[in-house]
């Protein structure tokens, strides 16, 4: 017997989702089967404008509600600094560790030749201007915090490369050994982010 139409589509919707299989498809599809209609059209509604609603910033590329986000329009940061990482996901982690208080570039991914994912599918170059067209102070750090996996190293070794060359006077570093390797940032909790903030080094 058949799931109808309607039923499958959702499932086969749910499936698309990272870490989402056939199993929690379902699991999920009947579990909205059976909840409130309001509840339902207000789940509808959220998925709806959650492309409507939200904006890529033009300057770090993190994502909000405007443009620029709140953390490059916030004099109150450190202008000086800037943590580049794979998601903004691991800004969220990041802010809620209390231990970075400067400027972000999200580069939405890291390098993998294997899916074909290449510098220019990345923001690594438009780090570039970031660090000549500074504004009130100028880029001392470039502190960077891509993930610990074979991935997140390369994208690392890449930008090392890329902004070292021809800038000296900027100091590169990485985020320390707090996160075990192999682990995403966004999942690591207060204190080990916190950690690998002060155990950073020049890279």
């Amino acid at each position: 017997m058949k799931a109808p139409k309607s039923i499958q589509k959702l499932v086969d919707n749910f499936q698309k989702l990272p870490g989402i299989g056939p199993k929690s498809a379902q699991r999920l599809t009947y579990y909205l089967l059976h909840v409130p209609q309001e509840i339902l059209d207000d789940f509808g509604q959220s998925i709806e404008n959650l492309k409507k609603n939200t904006k890529i910033c033009s300057t770090c590329f993190n994502i909000g509600e405007s443009d620029p986000c709140p953390i490059c329009t916030d004099e109150k940061r450190d202008q000086s600094k800037i943590c580049v990482v794979e998601q903004a996901l691991d800004i969220l982690a990041i802010e809620k560790s209390g231990a970075y208080k400067g400027l972000y570039h999200v580069l939405h991914g890291c390098l993998n030749p294997l899916e074909n994912i290449g510098p220019e599918e990345l923001h690594l170059h438009d780090l570039l201007p970031r660090i000549k067209n500074t504004g009130i102070m100028n880029i001392t750090e470039i502190i960077i915090a891509t993930n610990p996996t074979m991935e997140g190293e390369a994208t690392a070794l890449y930008i090392q490369r890329l902004i070292g060359k021809n800038n000296p006077e900027i100091v590169i570093s990485r985020i320390g050994r707090g996160l075990p390797t192999g682990a995403d940032i966004e999942y690591a909790d207060e204190i080990t982010l916190s950690r690998a903030f002060e155990g950073r080094r020049e890279y």
